[in-house]
């Protein structure tokens, strides 16, 4: 019997998956550092997750009112693209193109 691997069966689903997840988790760390550090701040993990993130936070600023705080813009730009991961997997599950468990 002949196995499936799952992984590069599947790279057009695990790939942008990936990536929306590490964009998700990078803009949580880019909040949790905005609590204790200033904006300027040295540290070079903090650099680098505002550097990675900057992209998505002006159009995320742009649609949300004035009245939200800038500190809050992290985590809601967060919820945009852990709604984008799901309506991705939504949309290619209903076209049968993500990795299915058979149970043997």
């Amino acid at each position: 019997m002949q196995t499936e691997n799952l992984w590069w069966s599947y790279l057009y689903f695990h790939l942008p998956n990936y990536a929306l997840a590490l964009l998700f988790w990078t803009l949580i760390g880019r909040f949790l550092f905005a609590l204790f550090l200033p904006p300027d701040s040295p540290n070079y993990i903090y650099r680098w997750f505002r550097r990675l993130t900057d992209w998505l936070m002006r159009p995320v600023a742009f649609i949300t009112p004035a009245i939200v705080p800038p500190k809050a813009l992290a985590p809601i730009a967060a919820f945009w693209v852990a709604i984008a991961r799901v309506v991705f997997f939504v949309l290619l599950h209903a076209a049968g193109l993500t990795p299915r468990v058979v149970a043997q």
